[in-house]
């Protein structure tokens, strides 16, 4: 197959990941903003990074090997910053344990789980065929449905104990997670631009 027949079917899956992931973000953000939640908030904001990388994606799939290992090094840094504002308000929230209401974070949980579980099959066949670029937005739609059963289970918890802990160690362990899909992505890229560099 050629790369023209690779590429349509891709850039298709991207941008209707991009949207979801967008669209989504906007859902989550607001709930976590309404009960104060660190995991849904970490979450919400990984849903934003992902559009971003996404939409990076659809804009380097033009660009030479070398220039798209060279994007795929950027999205390494950007799969970080969801995790940096994360521990931001988990900070806060350590110094104020107010627990969030339970039924509303396991519902947006839940709708993230959806959207990412379809994130994750549209890109699921493309994985192989973009290098890291496409590898960032798979590993990003994975990572994130694993994170979305952990903020339901969280909110399941926290009905029963009324008690903050659960969800800010969720949204700790979200940020935990998008640091290791950050090191796996940068690898992969630097391997690639070492392929595409010639030698000295």
């Amino acid at each position: 197959m050629n790369q023209q027949a690779v590429s349509q079917p891709l850039r298709r899956a991207v941008a209707v990941v991009a949207a979801l992931n967008l669209g989504y973000f906007g859902v989550e953000f607001s709930v976590a903003l309404a009960i104060g939640s660190v995991s849904l908030f970490a979450d919400s904001v990984d849903f934003l990074e992902d559009a971003s990388i996404n939409l990076l994606i659809l804009l380097a799939m033009g660009l030479t090997a070398r220039m798209r290992a060279r994007v795929g090094m950027v999205l390494a840094g950007i799969i970080l910053v969801p995790g940096l504002a994360t521990l931001w308000m988990a900070w806060e929230k350590f110094w104020a344990p107010v627990a969030p209401e339970p039924v509303p974070l396991s519902l947006a949980g839940m709708g993230a789980l959806a959207v990412n579980l379809a994130c994750a099959l549209l890109l699921a066949r493309h994985r192989q065929h973009g290098g890291s670029l496409t590898k960032a937005a798979f590993l990003s739609a994975r990572n994130d449905a694993f994170a979305n059963v952990a903020i339901v289970g969280a909110g399941l918890v926290t009905a029963a104990t009324l008690s903050a802990w659960p969800d800010l160690i969720v949204g700790l362990a979200i940020a935990a997670i998008n640091a290791d899909a950050a090191r796996e992505v940068w690898e992969e890229a630097r391997e690639e631009h070492r392929a595409e560099t010639p030698p000295a």
